[in-house]
């Protein structure tokens, strides 16, 4: 601004431009924030997954009669775990994820949900049976 309260046409444009400036790096911030989030979720639900199948394969390992306690996280919200045949699947926030078990012999389907307790046990015919 002059003397006179007149602002110049060079001074309007930069403030302008430092606006501009200023959104795109709140936009890009806010995006990569988002980004983390999405990716630390992802992460969380892959590793329950991967630990309740390693839990199946563990009691498949020993022999008829073994048993281990199953303490599924409620931490991440809400998700359900299918067990069947030799394959997981976990739906979570409308989506999938999916993770295969060496071939193990379970008889039924079986639905786990975030938060709850199981018991995931080898019968005397070599079944897993999840209770």
């Amino acid at each position: 601004m002059d003397k006179k309260g007149f602002i110049s046409i060079e001074n309007l444009f930069s403030i302008f431009i430092m606006i501009i400036i200023a959104f795109s790096l709140l936009f890009f911030t806010l995006t990569s924030i988002e980004s983390v989030n999405n990716i630390e979720n992802n992460v969380q639900h892959r590793l329950i997954l991967d630990k309740v199948a390693s839990l199946i394969s563990q009691v498949n390992a020993h022999g008829a009669g073994y048993s281990m306690y199953l303490k599924l996280d409620s931490k991440p919200g809400y998700y359900e775990i299918t067990v069947e045949k030799n394959k997981l699947t976990m739906e979570f926030l409308n989506k999938k994820g999916e993770t295969l078990i060496l071939p193990i012999k379970i008889d039924s389907k079986y639905k786990l949900h975030g938060g709850k307790s199981y018991i995931v046990s080898k019968n005397d015919e070599g079944s897993i049976v999840i209770q």
